[in-house]
């Protein structure tokens, strides 16, 4: 029997869920969908991500695949049959087969994520679960100075959390920058991999550091020192939007 390679696409709000991650005793986006699976598949497939998301971190378009020898279900109803059986907050945008070589990890050639910061004095339920409230003036156009550094190949050890031994902390950054959308003013940024909890980092330094001196910013890329970068903004601004392949 020939076996399938799967690609889902899937979104997910990640307030429930405490990360992607398979854990004991815990509700993950990886083992929600493992378990989606296995009602379709006896032989319980599991699931592989281009990229992990902790605890309270979003998608609109994470890319999942999974292997099957199972023939029966046409393509096109992946997502229909998946979807009967996930939670609300959990569901299969699309899916397609590829290449029995894909890998949807280290296949994946851009990733773009987002992160949204709500400018208000007062709490709002509508942003609640997907947004960081501030309260200051937000200076979209200093910010974007910043930001504007990011572009390029640079060694971001200045904003990695714990890097593992031997781990490369040098990343290539496509395209960084703020922009206002009604209430919310959105970090946008996409690049061919990020370290662990590197894009809050970066948001979060942002915050912190003086508009009317966006090259402070640059000296904390430049340092490749984690002691001089700000507060790592909460994960619940935090959505990865889509992986391009």
């Amino acid at each position: 029997m020939t076996e399938r390679n799967i690609l889902l696409t899937v979104a997910y709000d990640g307030t429930e869920f405490c990360g992607w991650q398979r854990q004991q005793d815990v509700r993950t986006v990886q083992g929600e969908l493992e378990r989606a699976l296995a009602t379709l598949h006896p032989e319980g497939p599991s699931v592989i991500a281009a990229g992990r998301t902790d605890s309270g971190v979003h998608a609109l378009g994470q890319a999942v695949g999974f292997r099957t020898q199972n023939s029966t279900i046409p393509i096109d109803r992946y997502p229909a049959a998946l979807n009967r059986l996930l939670p609300p907050d959990l569901k299969v945008r699309s899916a397609r087969e590829v290449a029995a070589s894909f890998h949807p990890r280290f296949d994946a050639s851009r990733r773009t994520y987002r992160y949204q910061l709500l400018v208000s004095d007062q709490p709002d339920p509508y942003f609640e679960r997907f947004s960081y409230r501030i309260h200051r003036h937000p200076r979209v156009a200093a910010w974007n100075r910043m930001a504007a550094a990011l572009i390029g190949e640079h060694e971001f050890t200045a904003f990695a959390a714990s890097p593992q031994p031997g781990e490369s902390t040098r990343r290539r950054v496509y395209a960084a920058g703020f922009f206002v959308a009604g209430p919310l003013v959105v970090f946008r940024i996409c690049a061919n991999a990020f370290l662990w909890r590197m894009i809050r980092s970066v948001v979060g330094t942002i915050l912190e550091a003086s508009a009317d001196d966006p090259d402070e910013f640059v000296e904390i890329l430049r340092s490749c020192d984690r002691s001089r970068a700000g507060a790592t903004a909460p994960p619940r601004g935090l959505c990865l939007e889509r992986v391009e392949y």
